[in-house]
């Protein structure tokens, strides 16, 4: 990789296209499942709880539930692009063709966490239109709604290319994708407001960062929340920061990709 952090942008750019044409390619399987999928949950929700559950006074539990579905979607497939498509090219042996462009460890990152946050943000832009035959949305703050999306594509991009990174086979990223990164987004009150938790759960779910992006878009959104959005924000951007610092450091020193 160069010095230089810009020297190649055209480079980079053509490596963006790559992998946003590698999850294009199997667009039935990359988007058109985890919207489906998101859809059956949301179907099955509001059969069963919309009479039932009133999380914020006047809004109705569909309406609490689409946002957190939303950015659900977001960020697990934006996590699976890069971890996808790094430990593939790991395992295989093609990435030693990506690394000897002329490509600086910024290009690198920007490539592949840039078509991470684009798979990302056309799932969660899916589920969220089709959502709207459900029920009637709010829109509160389009300008947050734009910016937590996108921080969330962003840190979970960063993470799935850092988890690729650290892991050496499918088994390695397999375990972290299914016991860490499945289990937070789930419990990051996508389903339900921690505030209706015991003491106990109710500090745990606030050391989970997926909470905080979850919360700010469906204030975004909807116009409540469970925490202030200003410090949903922060911490935030805080982890997309910590992650995308790591990313770099960890490429430009070539660790676990550099032989």
């Amino acid at each position: 990789m160069t010095s230089h952090p810009f020297s190649n942008p055209r480079g980079m750019l053509t490596l963006f296209w790559k992998e946003v044409w590698r999850f294009l390619k199997v667009t039935v399987q990359t988007l058109l499942t985890p919207i489906v999928l998101s859809l059956l949950y949301l179907l099955v929700f509001k059969q069963v709880l919309e009479e039932h559950v009133e999380v914020y006074s006047g809004i109705g539990y569909t309406a609490f539930l689409i946002p957190g579905l939303v950015m659900m979607a977001v960020i697990q497939n934006a996590f699976a692009n890069t971890s996808s498509s790094l430990i593939q090219a790991k395992v295989n042996g093609s990435l030693v063709f990506v690394l000897l462009a002329p490509l600086s460890s910024v290009e690198f990152y920007l490539a592949y966490v840039g078509a991470a946050m684009l798979r990302g943000l056309l799932v969660g832009a899916g589920v969220y239109l089709a959502a709207l035959g459900f029920t009637d949305l709010p829109l509160a703050h389009i300008g947050g709604m734009i910016v937590f999306a996108l921080l969330a594509s962003l840190v979970l991009g960063a993470l799935g290319m850092l988890t690729a990174i650290l892991a050496d086979t499918y088994e390695q990223l397999s375990a972290l994708q299914n016991f860490i990164i499945v289990p937070l987004s789930f419990l990051s009150g996508v389903f339900y407001s921690i505030h209706d938790l015991p003491p106990l759960w109710h500090a745990v779910s606030r050391l989970n960062p997926f909470f905080y992006m979850i919360d700010g878009f469906r204030y975004s959104v909807l116009g409540v929340s469970d925490v202030a959005p200003a410090l949903s924000l922060g911490i935030t951007l805080g982890f997309a920061a910590l992650l995308s610092a790591a990313c770099l450091f960890l490429l430009k020193k070539g660790y676990k990709i550099r032989a």
